[in-house]
C-alpha cells in the first residue's frame, strides 16, 4: 500500500471541498491585545487585528497573570515533574483547584491538561463508577463530550438542541432505577444560544439524574464573580457535575471539573486522561489562580464585554450583514459556502488587516460555514468601524446575501 498516496488523497478530499485549513503565523503583542503581527509566507510582516481569539477578556496579557507566571518560574522553574501521581503535583496545583472549587461554590475542584481532556476523561470514566449509566446528550455538544460518551461504551441518547420537550421524553422512557446523567453546555459557542439551565435541572431531578454542564464559554464571563451562566442564573448550586476551561476567558491552558469531593476524587482515581498525563506546570497554573482570583473581582471586565459584543451585532444587523440570533458574546456571521467563507477570511486579512478564521465542517454542520467574531473588551469603537466598513464592502463585492436593515 502507498501510505503517502492515501494521506494525499485524504488532504486533497478536503481541499476539493473547499475546507483546508490554513494557520495564520500570528505573533501577538505584550500589553497590545487584540493586536497582533502576521508572518506571512514570503517573510513580510504586516499589523492586524485579531477578531476571533477566544482569550475573551484579554486576560492572557494582564500584568497581574503575568506577574504570578514570572514568580513560579522564579520559584520553582519550568515543568511539573510528571503526572500528578508521580511527581508532579505541586502546590501551584493544589491552590489553583481551592480557587476552582471556591469560585464555583464546590466541594472539590480537579485541573486536566485541557478542556477537552477534562470533558472527554471524565464522561469516559463516570461509565466505569456508575455501572449501566444512561448519558441524554444535546445534539450540540462539544466533540470532546461526544468522544468521551462514545468512548465509554455505555447507553446514551442524543436529544435535539435545547428542547426539553424531547429531552423529556428519553427521559421518561428509560429505565427507573438505572442511573443517568444529563450533559450539556451552557453556551454554545458556534451560534451562541444558551440553554435552559433551570429547565434541565428539574428535568433531572424529575427523573433523578445527575447534571453535567460545560461552562467552557461562559466561565470568567458571566455571574457576577465570573463562575458562569449558571451563577448568572442562580442555579449553580443544583449542578453536579460543572466542567469549565482556564483557556478561554481567563486565558491561560488547562481544564477542569468540579463537584463533590468524592465525583472528584473518583474521577482522580479511575481516569486515563488524568492519570497518564504530564501535569502542567506551575508558571501555568500560577497564572490561572491569579487570573480566576483577578475575574472574582473585577465584573467590570464582564460588562464591557458584553457591551462590545452587543454593539458589534447591533452594527452588523444595521449593515445587513447576516447575524446569528445569537443570545451570548459570540458574533456569528453566516457565509453558508466554505469557498466564500475562505476567501472573505483571506481578504479580510490581506486587505483589510483584518484576523478572523473561517469556520467550516466539521465544526458546524456543512451548509453553516461562517465568520465568528469574539469582541473582547479591548476591542475600540475606531476597530468596530474597521471592521463593519471592511464586512460591507467585502459582503457586495462576494455577492453574499444581506439580511433586511435594521433601523
Amino acid at each position: 500500500m502507498d501510505y503517502t498516496a492515501a494521506f494525499e488523497a485524504a488532504i486533497d478530499a478536503v481541499r476539493k471541498e473547499g475546507r483546508y485549513r490554513v494557520f495564520a503565523n500570528m505573533k501577538r503583542h505584550r500589553g497590545d491585545f487584540p493586536r497582533a503581527t502576521w508572518l506571512r509566507e514570503d517573510g513580510s510582516e504586516q499589523e492586524v487585528t485579531v477578531w476571533c481569539s477566544n482569550d475573551y477578556l484579554g486576560q492572557g496579557q494582564n500584568p497581574v497573570v503575568l506577574d504570578a507566571m514570572h514568580t513560579a518560574i522564579d520559584e520553582a522553574g519550568s515543568g511539573s515533574g510528571g503526572t500528578r501521581n508521580i511527581s508532579g503535583t505541586t502546590w501551584y496545583h493544589n491552590e489553583l483547584e481551592a480557587e476552582l472549587a471556591d469560585l464555583h461554590g464546590k466541594e472539590a475542584a480537579l485541573v486536566f491538561s485541557s478542556g477537552y481532556v477534562a470533558n472527554e476523561a471524565t464522561l469516559t470514566t463516570l461509565y466505569k463508577v456508575l455501572p449501566g449509566l444512561i448519558i441524554f446528550s444535546d445534539a450540540l455538544n462539544h466533540a470532546s463530550m461526544i468522544a468521551g460518551i462514545r468512548n465509554g461504551g455505555g447507553e446514551r441518547h442524543i436529544f435535539r438542541h435545547n428542547d426539553l420537550a424531547h429531552l423529556e421524553e428519553l427521559l421518561a422512557a428509560a429505565p427507573v432505577n438505572a442511573p443517568k446523567l444529563i450533559a450539556f453546555e451552557s453556551v454554545y459557542s458556534m451560534d451562541g444560544d444558551i440553554a435552559d439551565i433551570a429547565g434541565t435541572i428539574a428535568l433531572a431531578k424529575k427523573y433523578n439524574a445527575l447534571t453535567y454542564i460545560d461552562e467552557v464559554h461562559a466561565v470568567g464571563l458571566y455571574g457576577q464573580r465570573g463562575a458562569g451562566v449558571a451563577e448568572r442564573d442562580g442555579v449553580m448550586d443544583q449542578i453536579d457535575i460543572i466542567e469549565g476551561t482556564l483557556g478561554k476567558a481567563f486565558g491561560m491552558m488547562g481544564g477542569y471539573i468540579a463537584g463533590k469531593a468524592a465525583m472528584c476524587d473518583a474521577i482522580r482515581l479511575w481516569a486515563s486522561g488524568f492519570i497518564f498525563t504530564t501535569s502542567l506546570p506551575p508558571a501555568v497554573m500560577a497564572g490561572a489562580t491569579a487570573s480566576v482570583r483577578y475575574l472574582k473581582e473585577h465584573n467590570e471586565r464582564r460588562v464591557a464585554h458584553q457591551e462590545r459584543a452587543q454593539t458589534l451585532m447591533r452594527r452588523f444587523r444595521e449593515a445587513g450583514i447576516p447575524v446569528f440570533p445569537s443570545e451570548s458574546h459570540i458574533v456569528p456571521v453566516l457565509v453558508g459556502n466554505p469557498v466564500h467563507c475562505k476567501m472573505i477570511s483571506d481578504m479580510l486579512l490581506k486587505d483589510f488587516n483584518i484576523y478572523v478564521q473561517p469556520i467550516n465542517y466539521p465544526t458546524v454542520p456543512k451548509g453553516t460555514e461562517r465568520l465568528r467574531f469574539t469582541p473582547s473588551p479591548d476591542h475600540t469603537d475606531e476597530m468596530m468601524d474597521e471592521l463593519v466598513t471592511a464586512m460591507d464592502k467585502l459582503w457586495s463585492h462576494c455577492n453574499v446575501a444581506r439580511m433586511p436593515a435594521v433601523a
